[in-house]
């Protein structure tokens, strides 16, 4: 009889994309018996992983060391004889495929979750040429492949069914709601407000995401610059860690906007700084999905987010407090902010069940047993 324990292999970039979304994926395998290995750029321990490989993997796709990633995971791979392997990130996926090739004809499975294709309606053409067929290539070194929203789903039936012929859909990789339940005090409240420089009867908006070109905080910042000017009591806070070298901070102190634009950096307390704030806003050029988003809409937050098909995804939920905005962001934008203003006591229902993470641990659940 064979007693061969079952074994998983998760393969990312960086440490944080696994343990800021796939943790209760690698404690569901860990509770099924299944031995967990994680392969990324470290050697950093991970919760509920068995086994660490630390490869030179980059996310820079013209990096030389990604070629060298790619025989070192190779080499993992052959030894280890994986059951299932599950890669995430543009790198992680082209590394652990090709990593994989001979390993898939001896019965390892290769699972690939596209967080958002970069190639997309209205995306570069640079991002056509240099993406689109590398994935398409990879695609039938591919057994099952996940999306996030309808519009690489429907794009990755039409372009890569041939060569993959498991495809799915689901619902983002999960929100853990039960972390946003906790109430706040009208004192505890005020005392957070406190905090930050900003009184109780102030109006806040808050972005939580990475401070970065592609989440457009400078973008959004020169559009709302002569509104924030003008109405002294409304702040905006931007939550996330800054990847763009002090630039913002440089923008906000040269358009003398320090007393209103609050940079905090990586914060822990994120549920209450959604709780101190009236209204939510996201400004990003692409989202896989937007689970920001999602999590200000389940705080009962109005939201303003860019055009894109992430956003799109959230908006098809016909949610109450919603507004999709691009083109016209500066004007549509302010129109909206000053009707949730003179509506500051309005209370917003938001159903985002369908992103609960149970909700999406089961439906992984179904395709891994699939």
């Amino acid at each position: 009889m064979n007693n061969k324990k079952k074994k998983v292999l998760f393969v990312a970039t960086v440490d944080s994309h696994i343990e800021l979304f796939h943790l209760p994926y690698l404690k569901m395998f860990k509770d099924k018996g299944y031995e967990v290995h994680v392969a990324t750029n470290t050697d950093k321990k991970i919760q509920y992983c068995d086994k660490k490989h630390k490869i030179s993997i980059e996310r820079n796709p013209f990096k030389l060391n990604n070629l060298k990633a790619i025989r070192e995971l190779k080499k993992n791979v052959n030894a280890e004889k994986f059951d299932i392997i599950h890669c995430h990130t543009p790198m992680g996926g082209v590394v652990a495929r090709l990593a994989a090739k001979k390993a898939r004809k001896h019965g390892t499975r290769m699972i690939y979750t596209a967080h958002g294709f970069h190639f997309f309606k209205g995306a570069p053409l640079k991002n056509w040429l240099l993406f689109y067929p590398v994935e398409k290539y990879l695609a039938k070194y591919t057994d099952t492949l996940i999306t996030i929203n309808t519009e690489d789903f429907e794009r990755a039936k039409k372009k890569f069914g041939k060569r993959c012929k498991d495809i799915h859909m689901i619902d983002g990789i999960g929100v853990d709601f039960s972390r946003f339940d906790k109430k706040m005090s009208n004192l505890e409240r005020k005392k957070k407000r406190a905090e930050l420089g900003i009184k109780n009867t102030d109006f806040v908006i808050i972005y939580a995401a990475e401070v970065s070109k592609r989440k457009r905080q400078i973008w959004l910042l020169d559009r709302l610059k002569n509104y924030l000017k003008s109405n002294k009591t409304v702040h905006v806070i931007l939550v996330g860690k800054d990847s763009l070298s002090g630039l913002c901070h440089e923008y906000v102190k040269m358009n003398g906007l320090g007393d209103q634009v609050h940079i905090l950096g990586f914060r822990k307390d994120i549920v209450e700084l959604y709780k101190i704030s009236d209204m939510s806003i996201s400004a990003a050029s692409q989202e896989g999905l937007g689970l920001n988003m999602v999590e200000a809409l389940y705080c009962g937050l109005p939201v303003i987010m860019s055009d894109n098909r992430g956003h799109r995804e959230i908006s098809a939920q016909k949610i109450e407090g919603i507004v999709l905005l691009d083109d016209n962001f500066r004007k549509e934008s302010v129109k909206f902010i000053e009707k949730i203003r003179n509506n500051a006591n309005k209370q917003y229902a938001s159903d985002v069940r369908r992103f609960a993470l149970e909700n999406v641990v089961k439906e992984m659940e179904a395709i891994y047993e699939h």
